[in-house]
């Protein structure tokens, strides 16, 4: 369905022009939900917890809320992955390493290791930081980023679902 816009606008000699411009509806609503989506990935780049109710807010599908927010987590565990275990290796290479693993991070690491850290990260320190704290134990890239993708889409549904049923109830009442 092809509308139009009308709109004036004032040029320099102070006359006004009347403009008329023509736009697709389908087209505005599929670029609306084009920039919903991709602000609901970059948002979930950083943070899963802030990506799904942001999407949800937008009034964005629950499934397409859903898929965003997970491939953002996704992806920038992926770019941690990628550069961390480089950067880490490099490191390595510069400095032999005379410290011994103690403290409670490593402790836990010896307890739950890589499949505890890439079920748990995304819900409780976020896909960055555990993709971060993974690499910076040693942990097989490949193994990580497997563990971590479950992690991320089993916190994306069970999220997706509370955040999608919270704003039903909230809209209700």
């Amino acid at each position: 369905m092809r509308r139009r816009l009308n709109f004036n606008e004032t040029t320099k000699c102070g006359i006004v022009e009347w403009r008329f411009i023509e736009y697709d509806v389908q087209e505005v609503f599929k670029l609306i939900l084009a920039a919903k989506f991709i602000t609901v990935t970059g948002l979930g780049i950083v943070e899963l917890w802030a990506a799904i109710p942001t999407g949800t807010a937008l009034k964005l599908n629950p499934i397409l809320n859903g898929f965003a927010s997970g491939l953002g987590a996704f992806l920038g565990a992926l770019l941690v992955i990628l550069i961390g275990d480089r950067l880490r290796n490099w490191l390595l290479k510069k400095k032999e390493k005379t410290h011994k693993n103690e403290g409670q991070i490593y402790r836990i690491w010896e307890k739950y290791g890589v499949i505890g850290l890439g079920m748990l990260s995304p819900l409780i320190t976020g896909a960055l930081l555990g993709a971060a704290i993974g690499i910076s134990l040693g942990a097989s890239p490949k193994r990580l980023l497997f563990w971590m993708t479950i992690g991320i889409a089993i916190w994306t549904v069970v999220l997706t679902m509370i955040s999608t049923l919270g704003f039903a109830v909230f809209e209700s009442i």
